[in-house]
């Protein structure tokens, strides 16, 4: 989306990747493991990873909103450097934009390093917390505006040096002439610092420093000659998440070692006004680049020798004059969302010693045994790299929110102690649902079953009893629409992912649907029930909410069936075809009314907002995932809905970022090349499913053609990579594409999938052959377009024939088209 405005030990656990014969490989990695020997770098997907694919956040190379630094699977931290704070353009500041990763490529300063980031979000962001830069010379108190890098700390960079990969960054800071080096474990992270001979070298905490915002109220202590603590209070009066919409607020939990004594160290403060972060326009961040700011940075005061201290925008630095050669200043430090307690132990556990390369080698290893559920064959090295990157993006989060003693803060800002599940938080529900969660559901269902424990767990815990559509840090931030937890929860239920109390779950997701005594995540409920749309009004786009509610009720629909509550069944089903409401056949299209039952103005189909949200009429008529035939039918029959669909992406820029027609950059219309499927015409998805593999991602920094949105770009990519998507998640069908590679295996989720692996193979695969000329399921031939959860579930080998040219006699039949969902 393109926004405008516990116990879990850290070990190798279930598999490590080895690339090449799959029969050879498994015996290489099966040796490794018994022998418990790390496999050899060519051996690991690791070293495919390219963290800066996407590091961006301008529109001119792709925006995809990640960040480079380092990080393991669904971990608590994520080291990575820091290029700007956020806010609006203005003096000070020539960026103007959403900067939610804290990183972008083509700024030329950095700030520092922060333990905290987001992947792929706009709309301010959040985080960024704890930042750490090394500096010498006279110290100053305060990063500085970009357009006057000499009046702060900040240091100009090269790309030239600077590098990434999996769970390593570096760079040269030329003001300073500092190597900076960062790792991270889970919940835990290390800095290295070579520093120039004979300069006095120095560590400041930035620890008021918060991505869009600020934290408004910090703690520092001096604990031991090598130890620090302390905390930062981060409620949504200081912005964050949203510029403070998102109503996201938290205190953060630090305890941070030294390989150094403590002997020169500080505090700074400034004096900021208990009112100078107004929550509006951005301004929460644009203080920093005022004139004003400024000038209270020049009166800072700076506390040598101070042990402890509390105060509203503080810092903390540490001075070591007399390294020896070559000798590397090392920084070390856990956090935690709950106490300082539960940071030391975070840490201890975590990164008990100062072996730098040994905590990078571990947070590699994690990488290798998560990458290693997809081993791909016969791909070129860019080809690869995309890939892994792009599976590597998909599993950052929903990351994990407890304390390895399975500590964590619940919704009622009380201290709960995890048992049966990981509390998880940055459930990003309207991208996710599509494709990341579905993927997760093979790979990794434990993380989708801690998700869905996590959120009805907020539901009850907060007394809301709804589900939240964008949790982050426990609040019901409200952004974008619909109820995706109800398709999470569906889907994972018809699968078999069932270590959730479903009744709760259900509950929580019919009062979501529902919404008694007026708690519900819908606007204008209570119309949509009677009236059967939700009528178009800023608040609440209507032909987006009316679409989204449409599916959200199909996949309520379908649990209640599952559940036998065929009141509530026949009840949602009824209300699935609400779609039909807003379909006006003289624009032949989805268009909003008003509470009075009238047509919107109409400005054509391809204007975007008129009741669409991030979208315009063309683009979200085609979100009717639940019901694609009954679409069909409303759109003239088979041939008429292929020649407009073929239309929509003939028209297409061939970049597929940004525009009015197939916008990859943005969610509604992922599902929608699948669709041809659907019409009898499933050539038509091989050819533009290719077309968008190969033009909309890269490898390199605008790889990605839009927000990567906590990782659904990168999972559209990894999945159709594969050959097939899930249109309707929770149906329990994927629609077959065009498959990127010449093999694939894949290993399924040990704990609910029994050890099944699943082999996809493609013959004769070419760049110039994307068509499916015919394929086979375990040696049988296959007809039909489309593939059951189940029978991948079960293991085998779905092989696939491809050709240059289309075969139209494949998968055509009335008889092989895709079931009609089901009530």
């Amino acid at each position: 989306m393109k926004h405008v405005k516990p116990h879990e030990k850290w070990s190798i656990s279930r598999r490590s990747f080895a690339k090449g014969s799959i029969l050879a490989l498994a015996g290489s990695w099966l040796r490794c493991r018994l022998r418990g020997e790390p496999l050899k770098k060519p051996d690991r997907a690791s070293r495919f990873i390219n963290p800066f694919i996407g590091a961006s956040t301008s529109e001119l190379l792709g925006a995809g909103k990640t960040f480079p630094g380092s990080t393991t699977p669904f971990g608590m931290v994520q080291l990575s450097p820091d290029t700007i704070t956020g806010g609006l353009k203005g003096p000070g500041n020539p960026f103007e934009g959403d900067n939610g990763p804290g990183y972008s490529y083509e700024h030329t300063t950095i700030e520092g390093f922060s333990f905290t980031h987001m992947s792929g979000v706009g709309w301010y962001g959040d985080f960024g917390n704890l930042q750490v830069m090394p500096t010498t010379g006279p110290m100053k108190l305060d990063s500085g505006r970009i357009n006057h890098p000499d009046k702060g700390w900040r240091s100009t960079y090269s790309h030239a040096n600077e590098s990434a990969e999996a769970n390593y960054y570096a760079v040269m800071l030329e003001k300073y002439g500092i190597r900076a080096e960062l790792t991270a474990a889970p919940r835990a992270g290390m800095l290295r610092f070579s520093y120039p001979k004979d300069e006095t070298a120095r560590i400041q905490l930035n620890l008021a420093r918060r991505i869009g915002g600020t934290s408004t109220r910090q703690s520092v202590k001096v604990v031991g000659d090598r130890a620090i603590e302390g905390w930062m209070r981060c409620p949504s009066a200081g912005g964050g998440w949203g510029n403070g919409e998102g109503n996201v607020s938290y205190t953060i939990y630090f305890h941070m070692e030294f390989s150094r004594p403590l002997e020169h160290y500080g505090v700074w403060k400034i004096d900021i006004p208990d009112n100078a972060f107004p929550v509006q326009q951005g301004l929460a961040t644009s203080y920093f680049y005022t004139d004003e700011y400024q000038d209270l940075v020049t009166r800072g005061e700076v506390l040598r020798g101070c042990n402890e201290y509390e105060g509203n925008h503080i810092g903390f630095f540490a001075e070591f004059p007399s390294l020896f050669i070559d000798e590397k200043v090392v920084v070390k430090s856990g956090i935690s969302f709950v106490s300082v307690d539960g940071a030391r132990k975070n840490l201890a556990r975590e990164i008990p010693g100062w072996d730098f390369e040994e905590t990078r080698r571990k947070g590699v290893a994690l990488w290798d045994d998560a990458l290693s559920a997809i081993q791909i064959e016969g791909a070129l090295e860019f080809e690869s790299k995309i890939f892994y990157t792009a599976l590597y993006h998909s599993m950052i989060d929903p990351r994990v929110i407890s304390d390895i003693d399975g500590n964590y803060v619940g919704g009622d800002g009380k201290i709960h102690t995890a048992t049966r599940y990981t509390p998880r938080t940055i459930f990003s529900g309207w991208d996710v649902y599509r494709g990341e969660f579905p993927l997760l559901t093979l790979l990794n269902a434990t993380i989708v079953n801690d998700e869905i424990n996590s959120l009805v767990n907020l539901a009850e815990s907060t007394g809301k009893g709804y589900l939240e559509r964008w949790e982050i840090m426990n609040s019901y931030s409200g952004c974008m629409d619909g109820d995706p937890a109800t398709s999470v929860i569906l889907d994972a239920y018809s699968k078999g992912i069932t270590g959730f109390d479903i009744d709760q779950a259900y509950a929580a997701a019919r009062q979501t649907a529902a919404g008694p005594n007026g708690f519900t995540n819908r606007p204008e409920n209570s119309f949509y029930i009677e009236h059967g749309y939700v009528p178009d009004q800023p608040s609440s786009p209507g032909v987006s909410w009316t679409l989204d509610n449409s599916y959200f009720d199909w996949c309520m629909a379908s649990l209640a069936l599952a559940l036998g509550k065929k009141d509530d069944a026949q009840m949602f089903a009824g209300r699935a075809a609400n779609y039909k409401n807003i379909y006006d056949p003289s624009v032949g299209s989805m268009r909003g009314k008003n509470a009075k039952g009238d047509w919107i103005p109409w400005l054509g189909k391809t204007t975007f907002g008129q009741g669409c949200t991030e979208s315009n009429p063309l683009q979200q008529t085609w979100f009717v995932p639940h019901d694609v035939f009954g679409l069909i039918e409303l759109m003239g029959g088979g041939e008429s809905f292929s020649e407009q669909l073929e239309a929509f992406f003939e028209k297409t820029p061939s970049s597929f970022g940004w525009n009015e027609y197939y916008n990859h950059a943005n969610e509604p219309v992922h599902h929608t090349p699948y669709l041809f499927v659907y019409a009898g015409k499933p050539w038509l998805t091989q050819k533009w499913v290719r077309r968008i593999l190969t033009n909309a991602y890269h490898n390199d920094v605008n790889g990605i053609c839009g927000n990567d949105d906590v990782g659904q770009m990168s999972a559209w990519y990894v999945l159709s990579s594969m050959g097939f998507y899930p249109v309707c998640p929770g149906e329990g069908i994927y629609i077959l594409g065009s498959p990127l590679f010449p093999k694939v295996r894949l290993q399924l989720d040990k704990k609910w999938y029994k050890e099944a692996t699943f082999a996809i193979t493609a013959e004769n695969q070419a760049p110039n052959h994307p068509y499916i000329q015919s394929a086979k399921l375990n040696g049988k031939p296959l007809s039909r377009a489309w593939i059951r959860h189940s029978e991948i579930a079960a293991g085998g080998t779905l092989e696939f024939v491809m050709g240059a040219a289309p075969n139209k006699e494949w998968a055509t039949r009335s008889e092989d088209l895709p079931p009609r969902a089901s009530l």
